[in-house]
């Protein structure tokens, strides 16, 4: 009679044990709501590389792993004469600018908006090299979008560049700020004249128009080469800004860009 007792003790704490531990792994992927009911979250996540988290002036960066999107608001973090009076960060210039030219203020302002810029996570060398448009070919590590070498269609730069503010920089009619060439800011005061500056809309980087203390070249018809750099130590194609037309880019991207809205 002992024994079968014995039989059915150990068969209720089977139970027990089981009930217990089914309850505890629901626990892992399940949690009370506000009401009582139980909900399911799943949150899925993929990494940004590291390399992205030098755009200091983006107001979040994800990756869908095909994709990184950045976000910024397109203000430059510098001072500069395009900016209200009544902004901080406004700061009267004159004098002269980009070339030795002597400055001209333009009469616009600058604008916030909501930058969206979706580039390749793992960019490629494209068979069919699309020309860059004029507005935002790319974006710079303070958030501000880059240019190519047009005023307009293939217009030169050279009636704009005396418009270029301290950091070489300025607005457009609807005061979309924007670099057409080096981001002093950057390769002199957060940077310097050899590091990265930011990426392209087809996900290669941009450098700028130093390497080893010395003036870049080799560059190819796309404005760039492939070697190893700080930030890639396997080596990737980059492009270069330097202070001669095309500036950053040349006869069109040499990966397939993605997307910007603005």
């Amino acid at each position: 009679m002992m024994t079968k007792y014995l039989k059915y003790y150990a068969l209720i704490l089977l139970c027990l044990s089981l009930i217990n531990c089914s309850a505890s792994e629901d626990q892992v992927d399940t949690e009370a709501d506000s009401d009582g009911d139980s909900t399911t979250e799943i949150t899925e996540t993929t990494d940004v590389p590291e390399v992205y988290s030098k755009i200091y002036g983006a107001t979040s960066i994800t990756s869908d792993g095909n994709y990184i999107t950045i976000k910024t608001t397109g203000t430059p973090d510098h001072k500069s004469v395009y900016y209200p009076t009544s902004s901080d960060l406004y700061e009267d210039f004159s004098g002269t600018t980009f070339e030795g030219y002597t400055f001209r203020k333009n009469p616009n302002t600058i604008t916030a908006f909501d930058y969206t810029f979706k580039i390749p996570l793992h960019p490629k060398v494209s068979t069919n090299h699309v020309a860059t448009p004029l507005g935002a070919i790319g974006v710079s590590l303070n958030g501000v979008p880059l240019f190519n070498q047009y005023a307009g269609p293939n217009q030169p730069l050279t009636d704009e560049f005396q418009s270029f503010d301290k950091y070489w920089g300025h607005p457009t009619g609807n005061g979309t700020f924007h670099y057409h060439i080096e981001p002093l800011y950057l390769t002199t005061v957060t940077a310097s004249k050899s590091a990265l500056l930011g990426f392209l809309l087809d996900g290669f980087p941009v450098y700028g128009p130093e390497e080893n203390g010395e003036d870049v070249t080799g560059l190819d018809a796309y404005h760039g080469h492939a070697h190893a750099t700080e930030d890639y130590l396997d080596g990737i194609y980059h492009y270069h800004i330097t202070n001669t037309d095309p500036y950053i880019n040349g006869n069109g991207y040499y990966g397939t860009p993605g997307t910007v809205t603005q």
